[in-house]
């Protein structure tokens, strides 16, 4: 036991065939022994084959879970108490599985940390002058999540460290203690948002977060979700809407809620004239429905923690969505 690896690496992966081995190449490149778990969602494009080709620990699931219960699936069959969530799609540069964990070992009190997530185009990796991914998760005033610095050049801003709201979930380390805590990821989300609500409740329940730039990974960006998904732009922006509205159920106050419906009607406005109105409506009215299950989980959420631990970062970016 006292050589068991530290971390374990949970990849849930969904007809990825073309970008997995590229991840799972950088993943021995790592300083650090690694426990790693590649959960297939009923790929169709040869990936288990690959798997059991290559004699990848893997979890082999009949169709396609969605990424919140795969990841779930994934981290209670593995041991190591740190889990690395991380998307098909990423390329870790060295060093980086070790900068995360010297950083979560620091510091008792986080529940997690992330890299510095670049994106990945077919330009290649130059870590100088590659556009961010994300620099770590904030909130609008209205409780909508955005990833720092997507799109943008890397400023000295991006390239220091500290606390931030929440964690992407294309790659975070999280301590299995939270994730235990906290019941995993909400696996009503399937896929979308449900890193924003894992952040959410590991806030109120007195977790932190934080951004570590020294690790630095690569990531495409839905890369299967878009290739696979049918109809991906209308259900992606179902699930989206329907994940996020029910975030905001769980903590925001009422005193919020007037500019969430301004925002809302504007983004009902912008679906329509993106010929996804339907698909975002009914997002929006599933979240509804929703609503007895959501008002629920704020009295326990606000019970069991301090909602305001979450509220505090309402309107940390001035960014909008």
């Amino acid at each position: 036991m006292a050589d068991a690896p530290k971390t374990a690496v949970v990849i849930p992966s969904w007809n990825s065939l073309a970008l997995l081995p590229r991840c799972l190449d950088s993943l021995a490149q790592q300083r650090l022994e690694l426990e790693i778990l590649v959960v297939d969602n009923g790929s169709g494009d040869g990936t288990l084959d690959y798997l059991q080709r290559e004699d990848v620990p893997h979890l082999s699931l009949p169709r396609n879970v969605g990424f919140a219960r795969a990841v779930n699936l994934g981290s209670a069959r593995v041991q190591a108490p740190f889990v690395l969530a991380l998307n098909a799609d990423t390329v870790l540069e060295p060093g980086a599985v070790q900068a995360l964990v010297e950083a979560l070992e620091a510091e008792q009190e986080l529940g997690g940390v992330q890299p510095r997530i670049l994106q990945l185009t077919e330009e290649g990796r130059d870590p100088a002058t590659a556009r961010l991914y994300s620099a770590g998760q904030a909130l609008t005033r209205d409780g909508r999540a955005i990833e720092l610095g997507a799109g943008e050049a890397q400023s000295p801003r991006y390239l220091s460290g500290g606390e931030i709201f929440g964690v992407c979930g294309a790659a975070c380390l999280l301590r299995r203690e939270l994730f235990d805590h906290l019941g995993g990821y909400d696996e009503r989300y399937f896929s979308f948002y449900e890193d924003v609500d894992l952040n959410l409740r590991g806030r109120i329940a007195g977790w932190g977060f934080a951004y570590v730039p020294e690790a630095v990974v690569w990531h495409v960006g839905n890369a299967a979700w878009m290739a696979q998904a049918p109809r991906p732009t209308a259900w992606n922006a179902r699930l989206v809407a329907r994940n996020r509205l029910a975030t905001q159920l769980k903590f925001l106050p009422a005193s919020a809620w007037p500019r969430v419906a301004a925002v809302e009607l504007g983004a009902l406005a912008r679906a329509a004239s993106e010929r996804r109105f339907f698909a975002t409506l009914r997002g929006k009215l599933e979240a509804l429905g929703w609503l007895p299950a959501m008002l629920r989980e704020r009295r326990r959420l606000g019970t069991e923690g301090e909602l305001a631990r979450a509220r505090r970062w309402l309107g940390s970016t001035e960014e909008e969505a």
